[in-house]
């Protein structure tokens, strides 16, 4: 009822990276690139590979789901914080901010998924080379993924209409330039404790299920790996994995430690999330391109059949 007596706030104000204009300018160059960059290189990746038909093969599949999936989740957060940046007045609405927290907890939730099947993908390439195309087939590739993109919705479902029931009565700063929910729960005046205990969860379930299937693979692959007696094939066995493990480091660990530590508005929060916000979506098509000789000899094919069809 105490609620009831407050004015309900319904906008917040994103701090975003800094006061200064100054340096306000500075970040809006620098993040306008990265975003244009993310945008042509995640493009670029899904051109090459639907135009290619050497790449059409379950790792260059998922490849593709992976890069559309940064496509999105890059533009869910920086072109707000761009315009945030310019704006003198950084306000979001409370329905603007519940709905960034839900794509950001749907697609991030859909590519951490989507990483643990690229893990089952090399494991079966490495451990059964033999029987790979049979293990791996069109209808589970399609189903693995339509099963990453159910639960990454069902994850944001689970915590976002919690949220929407939240009272607000008078802080409404949110020390970010995004809306996450651990930096969204302390604003409010109501008993989130539902919400902190739900997030929690389904954080340590979400994160600890696909990193337990990305370890049992990369467990096993090691193993056989170890026991190839060419130094060139360990090379070349390793090398297709490399990227991966690469990509899951940079968007898994920090998206993971983000949302388990205490919310304080510390630095070290903004830069989790500019990592996996922000960088990886722009570092995954330069890792599974220069890391990559097929990819890069595809890239050559297009880039060259483009050419010769303009003479």
């Amino acid at each position: 009822m105490v609620l009831r007596n407050h004015s309900t706030i319904t906008e917040f104000i994103l701090l975003g990276l800094s006061a200064d204009p100054t340096v306000q300018t500075l970040l809006f160059v620098l993040f306008l690139v990265i975003y244009l960059l993310t945008m042509m290189g995640n493009l670029m990746m899904l051109l090459v590979i639907r135009a290619d038909s050497h790449l059409h093969i379950p790792m260059y599949f998922f490849l593709t789901h992976l890069s559309f999936l940064d496509l999105c989740f890059s533009s869910v957060t920086v072109p707000k914080l761009l315009e945030n940046l310019l704006s003198k007045k950084k306000n979001i609405s409370k329905e603007g901010c519940l709905t960034q927290a839900f794509f950001m907890f749907d697609i991030g939730g859909t590519e951490i998924f989507l990483l643990s099947a690229m893990a089952f993908d090399r494991y079966a390439a490495i451990c059964y080379p033999l029987l790979y195309a049979q293990v791996m087939s069109s209808q589970l590739c399609v189903n693995l993924v339509w099963v990453s993109w159910g639960l990454g919705f069902l994850d944001a479902v689970i915590n976002i209409p919690l949220a929407v029931n939240l009272d607000f009565c008078e802080a409404h700063i949110i020390p970010h330039y995004s809306c996450e929910l651990p930096s969204f729960f302390p604003l409010s005046c109501s008993d989130n404790s539902t919400n902190v205990t739900v997030l929690v969860g389904s954080t340590v379930l979400h994160g600890f299920g696909t990193f337990f299937l990305i370890f049992f693979s990369y467990i096993r692959i090691v193993s056989t790996i170890l026991s190839i007696s060419s130094t060139s094939g360990r090379s070349k066995a390793f090398s297709t994995c490399s990227s991966h493990l690469i990509a899951v480091s940079f968007f898994y660990g920090s998206a993971f430690l983000r949302y388990l530590m205490p919310t304080s508005g510390s630095p070290l929060e903004l830069i989790f999330s500019i990592q996996y916000g922000v960088v990886t979506p722009l570092v995954n098509p330069l890792i599974y391109s220069l890391k990559n000789k097929e990819v890069k000899t595809a890239l050559r094919r297009t880039l060259g059949k483009c050419a010769g069809s303009k003479l």
